[in-house]
């Protein structure tokens, strides 16, 4: 087996390399489906964020965002202003605020979420074999180990 002087594969280094850039650009092509329509990627984040994760602080989204606490209110401010949040107070710190998803921003998640689903399951039809589905869901599996401890 040819290895780097890291004791690194070729093969794996190779395989790093065209995994990042593939995903690189899918990512950005499921954005442009999406059609954000004025929103951000830091706001798109959030939403998501808030989505999966549900009800949470301006703080915590900052720390989790990686972005100081102004950047987050001036953020959350703008999804604020176009109705996709909702703030209300914390249960547990009544100086506290929990900032959820509105009916809106539910709605604006899930209709960019299946706009993404409907282009690539059409995609994946339109340019692969039954074959190469079956293949590109067995190597989709493979790369999910990367994410087990």
């Amino acid at each position: 087996m040819d290895e780097t002087t890291e004791g690194i594969s070729d093969s794996a280094v190779r395989a790093a390399s065209e995994v990042r850039a593939v995903f690189s650009r899918l990512r950005r092509r499921l954005r442009e489906l999406a059609g954000p329509e004025g929103l951000t990627p830091s706001q798109v984040s959030v939403l998501s964020r808030l989505d999966k994760e549900g009800a949470s602080s301006a703080s915590a989204l900052a720390g989790a965002e990686r972005v100081r606490p102004q950047s987050m209110a001036a953020t959350l401010a703008a999804l604020d202003q176009q109705g996709l949040v909702q703030r209300h107070p914390d249960p547990e710190d009544g100086r506290r605020q929990l900032v959820t998803l509105s009916v809106a921003g539910r709605e604006r998640i899930e209709g960019d979420r299946q706009a993404r689903t409907e282009w690539l399951a059409h995609t994946l039809q339109e340019r692969f074999t039954e074959a190469e589905r079956r293949t590109v869901i067995e190597a989709l599996g493979l790369l999910d180990r990367l994410n087990q401890p």
